[in-house]
């Protein structure tokens, strides 16, 4: 049976995620109240890319996430935010490419550990002025 939930849903499951941003505001809140919103660079998951590796399993890909790369996000981690690190840690550029007989899937653990304190925080973001949108 196919997992159904509304937006306001998977907000309130995303906030309670530790790779959720808003969880790291006062660690990249600047003095003058802008936020410098970081992210795992490609960086940093190249750095640790043998570690993800080590903790991953790799399983025959299911038609059903044929160039659904977030579908399979969903359904490993809870979240689809994690689709394009899927991708990235399996080779894949683009969601066309989707499409292989086996797909390397690193633990939500290992994913965590990378993220935790792998962000560049010697960036001087003190000096950030507010966008207008």
């Amino acid at each position: 049976m196919p997992k159904y939930q509304s937006i306001s849903t998977e907000a309130i499951q995303n906030k309670r995620l530790p790779i959720d941003i808003e969880s790291m505001r006062d660690r990249y809140v600047t003095e003058n109240e802008i936020i410098s919103f970081p992210s795992p660079s490609l960086e940093t998951i190249d750095k640790n890319l043998f570690f993800l590796l080590k903790y991953s399993k790799q399983v025959p890909l299911d038609q059903q996430y044929f160039m659904r790369p977030d579908y399979l996000s969903f359904d490993e981690y809870s979240t689809v935010i994690l689709d394009q690190f899927l991708m990235y840690v399996n080779g894949i550029y683009t969601v066309e490419e989707f499409i292989m007989d086996t797909v390397v899937i690193p633990t939500y653990d290992a994913i965590v550990t990378i993220c935790q304190d792998k962000f560049d925080v010697d960036r001087d973001t003190d000096d950030l002025i507010k966008v207008k949108w």
